[in-house]
């Protein structure tokens, strides 16, 4: 499996148009696979122009968000001038986190706002484990991506990559649990453009399309990737017409692929046609297993 560089954490964390959402719709209801984590229950409210976030004592101004995309590093920058939500989720997870450490009493004289989260991630993936039957079943379902190394050989570094896993998702856990004890408020006014200019790629279109999509996160000379490939292409022509099958080289959509939670390639993302999400898959996957996935979705 080849690890791809995305945002940090926080951005993992943090994965139809209408007329202004009146201020109890939220924002995973009126925009449907926007928001990745904490902000997808956030209520739409019309919140003073300035403010784009808003949590009982935490707000998020808009020069905050433009300060974090003049800083971006320049190949980000295309994609971020669309992405603006994207932004606001990765700062507003991050105070989010800052504030809960300082609650759990991780925050105090000589602790920067950094050490207080790292502290707030080991304590909550401190219950993480990983059997050694976990570690077989991931060798004996990718040997192929793995290319065929010795399970001995690899099975250390693929116990702390699963381990990585559910760390990472213990602290997803913890932010959506938020949703329930806390408000969460995103400016409706400003998210209704930025939403259309964030929609406005690839998967997004084929999720809103009314048909059933494969999307593949991957990249070439990736060597899983590129096995994939061929696979792709006869679904194409099998499946004219009634799948869209969608092809996402993560070097080039960086954004796209930290909104979708990606950390390692290939990953394969089945949509039903309402554009919900199905079924995912991490790692070369054999034709017979796609075509077991898409039967179940209807697609024969």
């Amino acid at each position: 499996m080849k690890a791809w560089p995305v945002l940090a954490l926080l951005a993992a964390a943090l994965l139809g148009f209408a007329a202004p959402a009146c201020p109890a719709a939220t924002v995973g209801e009126r925009y449907p696979g926007l928001a990745g984590g904490v902000l997808r229950a956030a209520r739409l409210s019309e919140l003073p122009a300035p403010v784009l976030f808003k949590s009982q004592e935490l707000e998020i101004r808009a020069e905050e968000v433009e300060r974090l995309l003049r800083e971006a590093p320049e190949d980000w920058k295309p994609q971020l001038e669309k992405n603006r939500f994207f932004l606001l989720e990765r700062v507003a997870g991050r105070r989010i986190l800052i504030r809960e450490a300082r609650r759990e009493g991780l925050a105090g004289p000589g602790v920067t706002d950094e050490q207080a989260v790292e502290a707030l991630f080991r304590r909550l993936g401190a219950k993480a484990s990983v059997s050694q039957t976990e570690v077989r079943a991931f060798y004996d379902q990718n040997r192929e991506m793995i290319g065929g190394a010795p399970y001995e050989q690899v099975s250390g570094a693929i116990r702390q990559m699963l381990l990585q896993q559910k760390q990472e998702q213990a602290v997803v856990d913890f932010l959506s649990a938020l949703e329930k004890r806390v408000s969460l408020e995103v400016n409706a006014s400003w998210l209704q453009g930025e939403a259309e200019r964030a929609r406005d790629n690839p998967v997004d279109r084929a999720r809103r399309s009314g048909k059933p999509t494969l999307v593949e996160f991957g990249a070439t000379g990736c060597v899983p990737c590129d096995m994939m490939q061929p696979i792709l292409e006869k679904l194409k022509t099998a499946h004219a017409g009634r799948l869209n099958v969608v092809f996402v080289h993560v070097g080039e959509e960086k954004v796209l692929a930290a909104r979708h939670g990606i950390r390692a390639i290939p990953v394969q993302v089945f949509f039903d046609r309402e554009g919900k999400e199905f079924f995912r898959h991490e790692g070369f996957f054999p034709e017979a297993e796609v075509n077991r996935v898409l039967a179940q979705m209807g697609i024969r």
